[in-house]
């Protein structure tokens, strides 16, 4: 046991394996102790971690699967760490969805909490910016990001009309001079609220939690340079993502904002792949590229559950490159160097998206992993699907050649396979599957698995005037409902 589980946690070595029972291994839990090590993430101390560990046999007493149950009863398969799914006896496939836990409280029930902090959290907890509702985990990342003389400011912007900062020094009747240093610190240092223009036209503006100060926030840092602040917001923004509130605002109209790209093997030579399958082509409307660390792979490491893939994978494109680099965020790179970490990306079995826009002045991609992407997550644990665009091909299976060996469930990223491997069934969720192809790649020995073209299969947008023309209508409604049903 403790080889194997030495084998499937490689993140870090594992001493002091202790069984409690040795007669009831399928019941009882045991500790690990994980020591620090040396690894891409930097140096991680996490002294102890409990796990709960599920033994699955075959007739012949071996070992053929464990299943890890973290503190947080996240269902892992440490087969492959950055998978998300659920071995229970003969059936693999996803855990049971997650629901949205988020409590709503009022102002009054915090009364220890500064009016300036609840204020602000309010404020971000707008259905217009798609915030949670008013709750624990929201005021307790509020008052760790915010000072409460950044509050004060903060609590007085918008996001669609910009304030100067004469603006918030009459709000708050101070000095110009007083609130502009507290203003570029949010800004320029920590990006917790967004700045545009210069000098005397420069105008500030809130940003939403998720998606917008999440990434700002930590897209600069890399392991080895989050403060204890930074770590901190990891672990708070995680607690609030847990709580899935975004389910609130997620159906079946949600306009898509990212689809993923196939695995570049999975469509070799296929005659019915577009160009904007394909991400060679996508590069070739831009001229300049930046990439920048993973934050959803980051705030896993922080919170004890490192994921082994490559961080540096988040891929800007056209004229966010000068901001990016400018401000310290981003690392100016060549189109070469992008394929070539896309490549060692997919190597490590991860997936990359890019917006759901056809357009030639900004594009965004990453390369993600179902344990740690946020978008990802959305769908294999809270079973959330409409965040993401249904995709240009999925997978068909061939049951004369199938073995109902379950690689393709183990390698789903979103959960949208499940095997049986004792009825020799197989079930395809449509609506979780995201075109990405590993499932074909994992069944190459038997070749079971096709990718085939989806016949309703909807073009990009062509344009982001297409997609906020067609997006607003359904954001107006979705905030009015969402404002109306917490009331």
């Amino acid at each position: 046991l403790a080889h194997a589980l030495k084998n499937l946690v490689r993140s870090t070595p594992i001493t002091d394996v202790r069984p409690l029972s040795a007669t009831k291994l399928s019941q009882e839990p045991i500790t690990l102790t994980r020591s620090a090590s040396e690894g891409q993430y930097g140096r991680l101390l996490l002294p102890s971690l409990a796990l709960r560990v599920s033994i699955v046999r075959k007739p012949n007493r071996n070992i053929r699967a464990i299943q890890l149950i973290s503190h947080t009863s996240t269902l892992k398969t440490m087969t492959n760490p950055r998978r998300v799914i659920e071995v229970n006896r003969n059936i693999i496939g996803p855990p049971v969805p997650r629901l949205n836990t988020a409590c709503r409280k009022m102002p009054d029930d915090f009364p220890a909490v500064a009016k300036c902090h609840l204020d602000l959290a309010q404020r971000l907890s707008s259905p217009v910016l798609m915030g949670p509702p008013l709750c624990d985990e929201l005021v307790a990342l509020v008052e760790h990001t915010f000072s409460h003389e950044e509050a004060e400011l903060a609590r007085h912007l918008g996001v669609a009309r910009g304030r100067s900062a004469a603006d918030l020094a009459r709000a708050e009747r101070r000095e110009v001079e007083a609130v502009q240093p507290l203003l570029d610190e949010m800004a320029e240092r920590k990006h917790t609220i967004i700045s545009t223009g210069a000098d005397e036209k420069r105008r500030y503006r809130l940003l939403p939690i998720m998606p917008g100060m999440f990434e700002m926030v930590l897209i600069s840092q890399s392991p080895d340079s989050m403060s204890d602040w930074h770590r901190r917001f990891a672990e708070l923004i995680e607690a609030l993502f847990e709580t899935g509130y975004h389910l609130e605002y997620l159906d079946k109209k949600t306009p898509t904002f990212a689809r993923f790209l196939p695995i570049g093997g999975s469509l070799a030579g296929h005659p019915m792949a577009l160009p904007s399958d394909r991400l060679e082509v996508i590069l070739d409307r831009y001229d300049r590229f930046a990439v920048a660390n993973c934050q959803c792979r980051m705030t896993s490491a922080v919170n004890g559950q490192p994921c082994d893939g490559p961080l540096e994978v988040c891929t800007v494109m056209g004229k966010p490159v000068k901001r990016g680099v400018a401000e310290g965020w981003a690392r100016e790179v060549s189109r070469e160097e992008i394929l070539q970490i896309k490549r060692e990306a997919e190597k490590h079995g991860l997936v990359s998206w890019v917006m759901n826009i056809e357009s030639t002045k900004v594009q965004v991609s990453c390369s993600c992993c179902g344990c740690c992407c946020k978008a990802m997550r959305l769908v294999n644990e809270f079973n959330a699907p409409a965040v993401l665009a249904p995709p240009h091909f999925m997978p068909r299976f061939d049951e004369t050649n199938c073995t109902h060996c379950g690689r393709c469930a183990t390698r789903c990223p979103m959960g949208a396979i499940t095997v049986d491997t004792a009825a020799k069934t197989i079930v395809h969720q449509p609506a979780r599957c995201i075109g990405c192809g590993l499932c074909q790649l994992a069944c190459e020995k038997q070749q079971a698995i096709e990718m085939t073209l989806v016949p309703d299969y909807r073009l990009p947008y062509k344009s982001w005037y297409s997609f906020i023309s067609k997006s607003a209508p359904w954001a107006i409604g979705k905030a009015w409902k969402t404002w109306r049903n917490r009331r």
